[in-house]
């Protein structure tokens, strides 16, 4: 990144205490203006730079694209269990059919329909495209010859943040790579 980048395509990529991401699903990312005040804060560490400065009458900051938390936050044992979850859980593919989507295309599913006494649960949920969503309709697996490619289980933290490497976002710096990927095994060759 250059002078001429503009600002918003600067995030800073957030690490717990311990150097792992906070988040890999969604990426944990500040904009550029938490992050200038995090290091005013004296809140974080500044792992590494973009080549883009800010300046104010008083000051010039090269803006941070990795910053380190001093102190760590625990990481919580069971994930949320939210849309997007599932979607990452399922691999962003539809249970029904075995296609891959993108997020905006995906809806969720009741493996047994809420009306026959089905609940919200992990254990209830898969995703799945709109058009096997309609086809399944509000009826069971065996009345619509339709069953889940994998059962549906509330999965760990951490097999959803293996997922979540797997699916980048959009932008990734060249500067994040290390501390993206350093905790995946090695293949042997």
């Amino acid at each position: 990144m250059d002078a001429a980048t503009p600002l918003d395509k600067c995030p800073a990529l957030i690490l717990n205490a311990d150097f792992r991401p906070l988040s890999y699903f969604p990426l944990s990312l500040w904009p550029w203006q938490e992050a200038v005040k995090a290091i005013f804060r004296d809140s974080v560490v500044v792992v590494s730079e973009y080549n883009r400065t800010v300046r104010s009458p008083s000051h010039e900051i090269r803006l941070p694209s990795v910053l380190a938390l001093k102190e760590y936050v625990p990481m919580s044992q069971r994930p949320a269990f939210t849309r997007f979850n599932v979607f990452l859980r399922d691999r962003f593919v539809c249970q029904y059919c075995g296609d891959r989507f993108r997020a905006p295309e995906l809806t969720f599913d009741h493996v047994i329909p809420r009306s026959r006494g089905g609940r919200t649960t992990w254990g209830n949920i898969v995703t799945a495209c709109q058009s096997c969503n309609l086809e399944k309709g509000n009826r069971m697996p065996h009345e619509s010859d339709m069953f889940p490619l994998n059962e549906p289980i509330q999965p760990s933290i951490y097999q959803l943040q293996e997922y979540g490497r797997k699916f980048p976002p959009n932008f990734l710096h060249a500067s994040w790579n290390d501390f993206l990927y350093w905790d995946t095994e090695l293949e042997e060759a």
